[in-house]
């Protein structure tokens, strides 16, 4: 019996001083293989409107296409905590719509969902979640729903003051009942410091290695997304190489008649 990741085994970690991992995945059979490799959350992030969509930014994804993905991904994770970017606006109108969109995402599989950014708004919409049962990530730092209020791709946190501002932030995320935030785009030693003053864990996205978590999108770890490639991502394998690779191999056995040959025919 494979024992699933809870919101119980992530704050495990944080207590015994043990780092966890998270990866995004938009498919059954990634997640099914990330699954077997071990990572402890399975993220489907709204990143699939870039990487798997081909939108500009994540302002285009909707909460029809999020179920779709989360439902496809929930399949394939047996063991990691499976959690759903909440997209743009899916939460934002009234907390009424935004518990409704949650749940239906809980209902398609998801084990918890990630809200980003912070307001008495955001706070009172985290509180409503976890009363109705749903667990939630919080989401400081850069956060790219904000992308156009923020002035594009800023590395927030840079000065005393600043890391000071998103602590605080962090400290009315947690007493709202959020199981973990994730710091995106912060200097290191800020992260750090947030980090050593918050009892649920950090996840780092670009925020240094001081964090509980790390995350990355599974596109720029695979090396299958080539368009952009943060800083701060590193690329594990060629899978964009791989692909085009394969597929002219087939494209040439198919025009040359090597394809199929008669072990492949009935």
């Amino acid at each position: 019996m494979i024992k699933k990741v809870t919101v119980k085994t992530i704050q495990k970690y944080k207590d015994n001083n043990e780092k966890f991992s998270v990866l995004t995945a938009y498919d059954y059979s990634t997640a099914k293989y990330i699954d077997e490799a071990g990572i402890d959350i399975i993220l489907i992030g709204d990143s699939l409107a870039m990487v798997a969509l081909g939108y500009e930014t994540t302002h285009s994804v909707g909460v029809e296409e999020m179920a779709i993905f989360t439902k496809a991904v929930a399949k394939g994770a047996q063991r990691a905590m499976v959690v759903t970017d909440m997209p743009f606006l899916s939460y934002h109108t009234d907390i009424s719509s935004a518990v409704k969109n949650c749940g239906e995402m809980v209902k398609f599989g998801a084990n918890g969902l990630k809200i980003e950014g912070y307001s008495d708004y955001i706070i009172s919409v985290i509180k409503r979640l976890v009363e109705s049962g749903i667990p939630v990530m919080g989401h400081l730092g850069f956060t790219p729903q904000f992308l156009n209020t923020l002035g594009g791709y800023r590395i927030q946190g840079k000065t005393q003051e600043a890391a000071e501002e998103i602590l605080k932030q962090a400290k009315e995320l947690e007493k709202a009942g959020v199981f973990s935030i994730v710091l995106e785009m912060v200097p290191q030693d800020s992260a750090k410091y947030i980090t050593e003053n918050l009892s649920v864990p950090t996840i780092s996205c670009g925020a240094g290695k001081y964090c509980d978590a790390q995350v990355l999108v599974s596109d720029d770890v695979f090396g299958k997304f080539s368009e952009f490639k943060p800083k701060f991502a590193r690329k594990y394998g060629d899978m964009k190489a791989l692909i085009y690779s394969c597929a002219k191999q087939f494209n040439d056995d198919v025009k040359s008649g090597k394809f199929p040959s008669n072990e492949e025919i009935f």
